[in-house]
């Protein structure tokens, strides 16, 4: 993710042409790093459901979750006024860890939930394609349910489908492996993982602005 976003930042300083937004070499990185951000996710909250951790907690971490997604919102607004993130991620993971939240207890069934998920992404465009409806959905109040004909113009976009589908087997896999195999999901992580899974969440909102503002510096330096 911070060499994919280091190389977006020097694309948008004019250091380096390259095309974010089509180039299938990118557009795929960025569906493999958010699917891995999500499955993640998902595991986490497996493990969470695992442990029985309170509704109290889980409110608090949520609270963090929603509360950066305003802040990057308000940030891609000050620098991309035209295409600022209003579902990005972040706002998708907080829709997504209440439905994770509340269907913890479907076990096996979190498979074919999240296959059907994927799949209504798709059957939907397809669907939409030859309706009259397809320009409801893709209208920016209800666009981020995923169920779109044309992309919004936005710098993140992660709609509940089918982004949903990807959390859901997260889950699966976490209570798989729980019950298979704990020692995988036990246990003490190498030291710099275990900083970096302790405080990902500011990572994330920080490292971004910190690239940005040295690709900025080189940028000014070089000029």
């Amino acid at each position: 993710m911070t060499a994919f976003h280091f190389s977006f930042d020097l694309a948008h300083a004019g250091l380096w042409a390259q095309n974010f937004y089509a180039d299938p070499f990118w557009t795929w990185q960025r569906v493999a790093i958010v699917s891995l951000f999500l499955f993640c996710a998902g595991l986490g909250q497996a493990v969470a459901a695992r442990q029985a951790v309170g509704w109290p907690r889980f409110w608090r971490r949520w609270a963090q979750v929603a509360g950066a997604a305003l802040l990057v919102s308000a940030g891609s607004a000050f620098m991309f006024p035209n295409s600022w993130i209003y579902f990005g991620v972040l706002h998708g993971m907080a829709a997504m860890l209440l439905v994770a939240r509340l269907t913890a207890r479907c076990g096996g069934w979190l498979w074919p939930m999240g296959a059907l998920a994927i799949a209504s992404k798709f059957i939907a465009a397809y669907a939409l394609s030859m309706s009259a409806s397809a320009t409801f959905f893709n209208q920016k109040y209800v666009n981020w349910l995923g169920w779109i004909t044309q992309k919004p113009i936005t710098e993140d976009y992660v709609p509940i489908f089918p982004w949903l589908g990807v959390l859901w087997w997260g889950m699966a896999a976490g209570f798989w492996l729980l019950q298979r195999y704990p020692q995988c999901l036990q246990g003490a992580a190498p030291r710099p993982l275990a900083w970096l899974g302790r405080w990902s969440l500011p990572y994330y909102l920080l490292h971004q602005p910190v690239l940005i503002g040295l690709v900025s510096a080189f940028a000014w330096a070089r000029a």
